[in-house]
């Protein structure tokens, strides 16, 4: 049995299978609905349904509350078409011609950036190459029909290798396993790229704030139309753009940065790096070179929790403060934040008080499921 689905205000059609879920039917036509998590934990995907029966998956309820599913919304990551539907969802443009693959790669080199992160990098088979956009994320596939989900720090301009932070999580089957047993030669197989977490420009279309969970079924390209409804906003790269890490949120961050500054993007970049002391900056010399090299760009680290031998000058407290602290007008600006749901719900809250209107906040939390990494 299979249904047919239409987005009312694109009038884009495309069949799902019985128990296929929406999004996953809709990603394998090529349709590309806003989403990041895949697991019901972000929130990214919710659209509402116009017409139709659900069944609406198993999902969190800070994902959707009980009010805004009475109200007509579902989490289209999670929900399973009954009958033929019309939905209302976002769609993202930039993404629709980067093909999802399951490809192979051996590890090629192993290095700690500090003692619980580690930088893995991969290569792939003879004459193969990812096309991704900076700031998405792959899916390392694992026996048992695990997976686990790690952005690339890497940017698309530059993929001979590709380059995954990986914060090791005591008692996590797979970070165990690299921080303990894998080694260099090892190969691994992986899904990707996925995600809408992205650089937004003026020359491609589509765009939408994200989320993403770093687990089993995990994780926001150029821009930008954002298109909901009969709602339509544009970015311009005139908007200067904040972006805020939370410990290893830096990854594609960098991957983002690494792109902005090879295509010779001129507009305002300010980086602010939250972490909690001075041995979590696993790359500080990295962006502090970059504030060397291009004027457009400054960095802010901010710790949360020094320690006596960190004899640390610099700014204290949390990142999110920081950045109210420094922009206290943010009407202007685009916010671009990876890292932990605490940040970014700290982060989401700050920027709207100041300003930031909310189809200009891109963000990639890195929301765990239920499951260790």
């Amino acid at each position: 049995m299979t249904f047919k689905i239409r987005i009312q205000s694109s009038g884009r059609e495309f069949i799902a299978e019985e128990k296929e879920t929406v999004l996953a039917a809709a990603l394998r036509q090529g349709v590309m609905l806003a989403y990041s998590c895949r697991n019901g934990a972000c929130g990214t995907c919710k659209g509402k349904l116009v017409s139709g029966e659900l069944d609406y998956g198993t999902y969190e309820s800070k994902a959707m509350s009980e009010a805004e599913k009475e109200n007509g919304h579902a989490l289209f990551c999670q929900a399973k078409p009954l009958s033929d539907l019309v939905i209302e969802a976002k769609e993202i443009a930039a993404a629709k011609d980067i093909p999802i693959r399951i490809m192979p790669a051996r590890v090629v080199q192993m290095e700690k950036l500090a003692d619980d992160v580690m930088r893995l990098s991969l290569k792939l088979a003879e004459g193969q190459r990812l096309q991704f956009l900076a700031g998405q994320y792959i899916d390392i596939l694992l026996s048992g029909n695990l997976r686990r989900s790690f952005s690339l720090s890497t940017s698309p301009l530059s993929d001979e290798l590709l380059q995954l932070h990986i914060r090791h999580v005591p008692g996590g089957h797979f970070t165990d396993h690299v921080f303990g047993k894998m080694k260099e030669k090892d190969l691994l197989r992986f899904q990707g790229p996925f995600g809408m977490f992205f650089l937004r420009e003026d020359d491609v279309q589509g765009s939408t704030n994200v989320g993403r969970s770093q687990h089993p079924a995990s994780r926001g390209i150029s821009t930008s139309m954002y298109v909901t409804g009969d709602r339509m906003s544009r970015a311009t790269p005139e908007h200067p753009a904040i972006l805020v890490a939370g410990g290893t949120g830096f990854a594609p961050i960098k991957g983002i940065l690494e792109y902005a500054f090879a295509k010779g993007i001129t507009r305002p970049l300010h980086l602010y790096w939250g972490v909690r002391a001075k041995r979590d900056l696993y790359l500080a010399d990295l962006p502090q070179t970059w504030a060397k090299e291009y004027k457009n760009f400054k960095f802010t680290p901010v710790l949360s929790a020094t320690l006596p031998e960190d004899h640390w000058n610099g700014r204290q407290g949390w990142v999110h403060e920081a950045v109210a602290g420094d922009h206290p007008d943010l009407s202007q600006h685009e916010v671009y934040a990876s890292g932990p749901p605490p940040m970014i719900d700290a982060l989401k809250g700050v920027v709207k008080k100041h300003g930031l209107p909310e189809d200009r906040l891109y963000y990639d939390s890195f929301e765990f499921a239920h499951s260790t990494v």
